[in-house]
């Protein structure tokens, strides 16, 4: 019998995490995304400390109509100002054993389109 999703998921997310580990200069940039919301935040693992956090359910954001790929896109936007205000312009990029498509596609290419590298 094969693996669930779940289990599938959690294979994916411990394989990931082993290559990407934040540090001071590099940090992470770790995705979670629900059924209806999207969350991101940029992580110093050595520290063990969240430098940024943003998601969809932010007041910042207010209330953005839009399917939720725009909106992921938006946040990504967001983190990557917010990160350039704090001084961060290199993140290593951590999916979080989701598919590199659909709104974790977008979030990651709004960061970069606000000036992120990954």
């Amino acid at each position: 019998m094969g693996l669930s999703k779940i289990q599938r998921k959690s294979r994916i997310r411990k394989r990931i995490r082993k290559v990407s580990f934040g540090t001071e200069a590099r940090p992470r940039l770790s995705v979670f995304r629900s059924n209806s919301e999207i969350y991101a935040q940029i992580i110093n693992d050595q520290e063990g400390t969240t430098l940024v956090a943003v998601s969809s359910r932010d007041k910042a954001l207010g209330k953005e109509k839009g399917t939720k790929s725009e909106i992921a896109n938006l946040v990504g936007k967001t983190i990557a100002e917010k990160a350039k205000k704090v001084g961060i312009d290199k993140v290593a990029f951590d999916r979080g054993g989701n598919l590199y498509h659909g709104r974790v596609k977008a979030l990651a290419e709004g960061a970069r389109e606000a000036g992120l590298e990954f």
